[in-house]
């Protein structure tokens, strides 16, 4: 007799005789139990593997983009928008003071934003003193000086005698008002001399002993113009919140109108002061004092046919008065918009400063409050809503972290620094296609890129002659994190399903044979 093939001699599964096999209440149970065993693991093997995981990556970073976008809205408690300049710098450059895509609104005492947008002022187009005064301080103080030097006392002397007090604040070391003075100096022989031709005007001017000559002039002065050293007197200026040098401040009846920020010439000046006399006392008004003073402030400093062009080019650019603005309502300024900066190590700061003044250091507070900051492209509420599902818990928060702090400076000569890693991720979107209402077809979600932002904050000290800064310092990660969704491959799926299967009635066929060996020997 010949052997058998071996595939007829293979046989892993070979059968037992039906007759040879004994039913029990014990393998009846423990069957039971095999088979809710194995339904168990199946279900949750089974919502295993139709659910998904969110797998994190970590490479070198490959954004070849040249410039991040940095979005910002930033609130400076106590910076007017005139002062508040954005200065961006990096290793590759540096921007001063940037205004494109960048927007400031005044804000008043309460923190409510006007409605009004204000201008993003270089300053560069203001005259900062009179070019056809070619006389120097010294040669004009030798007759003596016009312009009233005043201090805390006298000063409110000044403002109770004169129903117009025109003041100049400036600080001996500032060169902007060294150049201002011969100006100053020349607006005030102007208001004289008009007091005095308005004196000689008089029928009995003949009768007037000396005194009563210098009490006319007095009485009929258009306007006080007054001075005070900021140096000298340092504690009013800072009653008087004098931020930089020069600052111009027009009285009436003993009350701040507002301070003057147009032309600094002769013949702007006494424009200003006209327009300011007629808001006060009305345009019909038949004793308007000013009215001259325009006058002789062109013949004072217009003597040429240049000074003629000079100061008509100068007149159509003239700022208006506008009696609506109160300077108090507005003490803080709200920039928003956003910045391009290069994806180098950087930083960009907010910080007071002006072509046209001199910024008083221990005056300019940076108290400010973020409320957006965050770098790449913004992402919309809906986006918000649907896009970010593939992302951990609190990724949203982690691109803008610092939205909604206050950072609140009690002290002189101190600010706020801000440290930033920034870290590019990528992330896909939610599951699913998005119209493209251009060509009306639809296309699958593209990968994004987001920021997230690991930072930090520490208060920095200044020199006292430095002007202090809001300062944001970034620095880009040069490893980038990526999020992903993964699922189980269907031969993993059915692997599984077979080792529960085979699994579970091995250990249970383990336990019946343990526990009917046992109870034999206890037979026995």
């Amino acid at each position: 007799m010949g052997s058998r093939p071996f595939i007829a001699n293979l046989d892993m599964y070979r059968k037992v005789p039906v007759d040879l096999l004994e039913g029990t209440r014990r393998g009846s149970i423990l069957s039971t139990i095999a088979v809710a065993t194995m339904t168990i693991l199946f279900i949750l093997e089974t919502k295993a593997f139709f659910s998904t995981q969110l797998k994190t990556n970590l490479a070198l970073d490959s954004n070849s983009d040249s410039q991040i976008r940095v979005n910002f809205n930033i609130t400076m408690m106590d910076l007017k928008c005139d002062y508040a300049t954005i200065d961006v710098v990096s290793v590759l450059g540096t921007q001063q003071n940037v205004t494109q895509h960048v927007q400031k609104f005044p804000i008043d005492q309460s923190g409510v934003r006007r409605s009004y947008q204000q201008r993003n002022l270089k300053q560069h187009d203001v005259q900062l003193f009179d070019a056809n005064v070619q006389e120097t301080i010294e040669e004009l103080h030798a007759d003596g000086e016009d312009a009233v030097s005043l201090d805390e006392h006298t000063f409110n002397i000044a403002l109770e005698e004169n129903e117009f007090v025109f003041v100049d604040f400036f600080a001996n070391w500032c060169s902007h008002c060294r150049d201002l003075a011969p100006t100053w100096e020349i607006l005030a022989e102007v208001m004289y001399q008009a007091a005095e031709n308005r004196v000689e005007g008089r029928p009995e001017v003949h009768k007037y002993s000396d005194e009563d000559y210098d009490e006319a002039v007095k009485v009929e002065m258009p306007v006080l113009i007054a001075k005070v050293d900021c140096v000298d007197h340092h504690d009013f200026c800072m009653d008087q919140e004098i931020r930089a040098y020069p600052t111009l401040k027009f009285f009436v009846d003993g009350e701040e109108k507002g301070e003057y920020n147009g032309h600094r010439t002769v013949v702007e000046f006494a424009h200003f002061i006209a327009e300011m006399e007629k808001e006060h006392k009305g345009h019909a008004h038949n004793n308007l004092k000013a009215g001259e003073i325009k006058d002789i402030a062109t013949e004072r400093t217009v003597q040429t046919k240049e000074h003629e062009e000079y100061a008509r080019a100068l007149s159509a650019t003239r700022h208006q008065y506008q009696p609506s603005w109160v300077e108090e309502d507005h003490p803080g300024c709200q920039l928003s918009g956003f910045l391009l900066v290069d994806r180098a190590p950087g930083n960009f700061h907010i910080q007071a400063q002006s072509r046209g003044h001199d910024l008083a250091a221990h005056m300019t507070n940076v108290s400010h409050i973020i409320n957006h900051l965050s770098f790449g492209k913004p992402f919309s509420n809906y986006f918000i809503k649907k896009g970010l599902q593939n992302t951990p818990a609190g990724f949203l928060e982690s691109t803008r972290p610092f939205d909604g702090n206050v950072y609140v400076t009690h002290k002189e000569h101190e600010a706020h620094h801000h440290y930033l890693k920034v870290i590019t991720t990528e992330f896909d979107p939610e599951k699913g296609v998005q119209k493209n209402s251009n060509k009306g077809y639809y296309k699958p979600l593209e990968k994004q890129r987001a920021y997230q932002i690991l930072q930090s904050s520490q208060l920095s000290l200044y020199r006292a002659d430095i002007v202090p800064e809001a300062k944001f310092t970034y620095d880009l990660s040069p490893i980038a994190v990526s999020y992903e969704r993964t699922s189980r491959a269907w031969y993993d799926y059915f692997t599984s399903l077979m080792a529960i299967i085979g699994g579970t009635f091995t250990v249970v066929g383990m336990l019946e044979s343990g526990i009917h060996t046992i109870s034999s020997k206890k037979r026995r």
